[in-house]
């Protein structure tokens, strides 16, 4: 189960500072999209809980005021994605925001799946702002011994 995630520590306290900077309307340390590269976080990451069962891998995420339209999971080359977007809902008629707490914009998370999951066997449900994904686990290949013959 400990390789199921990557934590960079860099990427992490670079987007802590940029949260920061923003938080306080100072500029980011890099320009929007710049030196963004995939394995980055984006602008706020959900809360995941990832739980093993005898069977399988249950994992749950939260995206509270998140359409399951604006919900990608996907699964390539043993990681699998979670990404997409909260919309910032934008308030009309009189009246003024004294607080904004809420983080709007992207996100996306990634996890690196162990040898004993099947990719094929992921099933995903999204009911009252949880995303829940069971990952089917499977025996893992047995290696098997081939005789050499000597000629």
């Amino acid at each position: 189960m400990s390789n199921l995630t990557r934590w960079n520590p860099i990427s992490e306290f670079e987007d802590l500072l940029d949260r920061y900077n923003r938080h306080f309307g100072f500029p980011a340390t890099r320009g929007e999209g710049e030196g963004r590269d995939l394995f980055r976080r984006s602008d706020w990451a959900p809360a995941v809980d990832i739980r093993e069962t005898p069977e399988a891998f249950e994992i749950q995420a939260e995206l509270p005021g998140i359409n399951k339209e604006d919900v990608k999971v996907t699964v390539h080359d043993g990681v699998l994605t979670l990404q997409g977007e909260r919309q910032k809902q934008e308030v009309s008629g009189e009246g003024k925001t004294h607080r904004v707490e809420r983080v709007y914009g992207s996100f996306i998370r990634r996890f690196t799946l162990p040898d004993n999951v099947s990719e094929n066997d992921i099933n995903a449900t999204f009911k009252d702002g949880v995303l829940s994904l069971s990952l089917r686990k499977v025996e893992p290949a047995q290696p098997r011994s081939i005789e050499v013959q000597v000629e």
